[in-house]
């Protein structure tokens, strides 16, 4: 379930910072040791100024601070063809990292807590993690496990 790439769907997600939960998208970026996850809450928030934008792809607007993954609504991310509904945006800075333990005691029944949404093509979450890689926004701890 908490494998890189995979795509999650919490209902709802409980937030570390105490805002109210809410149905999330979650993606496993990467596997810390064995019981840490670097992940991103994707958005449809798009805080990216609009002489910038793009339809899909990474953009780094570094004099900014914002680095973001833009995925279309037209585009199949996984590998059972699912795609987002809307416009969704994975920034840089948003990265986190989550208790395995933590995860595993708060969302028990799939189906009900969660749903495993599919797993990310592997085209695009290497292009994912590229993007990342490459930005000026995400926190240097991350960038090392990255």
């Amino acid at each position: 379930m908490y494998s890189e790439g995979n795509i999650l769907y919490f209902t709802p997600f409980y937030f570390k910072n105490g805002h109210p939960p809410k149905p999330k998208f979650f993606i496993v970026i990467k596997a810390i040791e064995n019981n840490t996850i670097l992940a991103s809450l994707p958005t449809s928030i798009d805080s990216i100024p609009a002489k910038n934008e793009i339809e899909s792809g990474c953009i780094e607007l570094a004099d900014i601070n914002i680095n973001c993954f833009v995925i279309s609504p037209k585009t199949p991310i996984t590998e059972c063809n699912k795609h987002f509904d809307i416009p969704t945006f994975i920034y840089g800075h948003q990265l986190d990292t989550h208790d395995l333990t933590s995860l595993k005691n708060t969302y028990r029944i799939e189906f009900s807590d969660y749903e495993i949404f599919g797993k990310m093509k592997s085209e695009i979450f290497k292009e994912l993690i590229k993007c990342l890689k490459k930005s000026k926004s995400v926190k240097q701890k991350y960038l090392k496990v990255l």
